[in-house]
């Protein structure tokens, strides 16, 4: 069966998932949405930079792209820097009736004591109401917390903590107003970023340690939330900009998810902006990506590594994200009307996508 997508948003995410789309049999790309007026009139696969038409073009007009009645959107619209109007856009598009992966935002991945009813309500209200369904994934939060560590518990005898790992240099991640407004980079160490105000890591990720426990049928006391930060030692261009000596350029935090006083779920990311920095902290394997330890009998400790075919490790992850989603939409399209999580979710492989 052949599945109609329309694609939501055409940034870093999005561009990868529009060639996700071309590159399964079983979707048909219908419609492409930008926020950007500038985009508009372009040929999806001009914007997928594929170098090559697509037979698509993309639109700022919202009610047009909704109005072709497609089975599923894939929203890739940023979500971090406008909740409220990525809430809307949701809710406006399942009350259109149409399934939906988005890559945020993020906590709506597993939201159960994470975020209060009132934000989630009326995004289950419409889908039920359209008998649709809607799910919030990617890469982190998503398969890197979710199905892969839950899998790599079921060879456990006995588990004591599953602790959940990003270890990545960020300095090719092009996106400024991430980097340097959500996330602190280049900022004095005594301002406090977005992402660093009391309870915003645990809205983030806090779903993530919530899910995994779920999985494995714990009841958490608690979540709770540490950091530190470290200065860059010398100025540093990155392709968000240029960060200067003695600003922030590293960042390491943990979302722990506590019983009986001590972490058993614990969400770890381990950020740099250069491989030199934070010589302490957690290296990674390769160039980065995602680390899984459960400790317990056994100890499994298993590295996922990325690289687009760039040479880029954040090309990776971004592919990773975009394809997280596009890959579900058969299994979203059939599922069950609601808000889904992972638990949700039959196995998704890449079927039909081997050349």
């Amino acid at each position: 069966m052949t599945h109609r997508v329309v694609l939501w948003g055409t940034g870093n995410v999005g561009r990868h998932a529009l060639a996700g789309i071309d590159a399964r049999p079983d979707l048909e790309l219908v419609g492409v949405w930008v926020s950007n007026p500038d985009k508009a009139g372009r040929d999806a696969g001009d914007l997928a930079g594929l170098g090559r038409s697509l037979g698509v073009t993309a639109t700022d007009d919202a009610e047009a792209v909704l109005a072709l009645g497609a089975d599923c959107v894939v929203h890739t619209a940023m979500a971090d820097n406008r909740l409220p109007e990525a809430l809307a856009d949701l809710e406006r598009i399942l009350r259109a009736g149409a399934n939906v992966v988005s890559s945020g935002p993020v906590f709506l991945q597993y939201p159960e004591g994470v975020v209060p009813a009132e934000m989630t309500d009326p995004l289950r209200v419409a889908a039920l109401g359209a008998g649709v369904s809607l799910w919030v994934n990617g890469i982190d939060p998503g398969f890197a917390n979710d199905w892969l560590p839950l899998v790599i518990t079921g060879i456990s005898e006995r588990i004591e903590e599953v602790r959940c790992l990003e270890i990545l240099n960020y300095a090719t991640y092009d996106q400024p107003m991430v980097m340097f407004d959500i996330m602190g980079f280049g900022r004095p160490l005594e301002d406090v970023p977005m992402l660093l105000l009391p309870g915003v890591l645990t809205m983030a990720w806090g779903s993530v340690v919530r899910q995994i426990a779920a999985g494995l049928d714990v009841e958490l006391d608690s979540v709770e939330e540490h950091y530190e930060r470290l200065p860059a030692p010398r100025q540093i261009a990155i392709a968000s900009g240029t960060v200067e000596k003695g600003t922030a350029a590293g960042l390491r935090f943990e979302v722990r998810g506590m019983r009986a006083g001590r972490a058993v779920v614990v969400l770890e990311h381990v950020t740099r902006l250069a491989d030199d920095i934070g010589p302490d902290w957690p290296q990674p394997a390769g160039q980065g990506g995602y680390r899984v330890i459960v400790r317990g009998e056994p100890t499994y400790t298993v590295d996922l590594q990325l690289m687009g075919t760039d040479g880029d490790h954040n090309t990776g992850g971004l592919k990773a994200t975009a394809m997280r989603l596009v890959n579900a939409v058969p299994a979203v399209v059939e599922a069950p009307p609601g808000l889904l999580t992972a638990l949700d979710l039959p196995l998704v492989t890449g079927r039909g996508l081997v050349v």
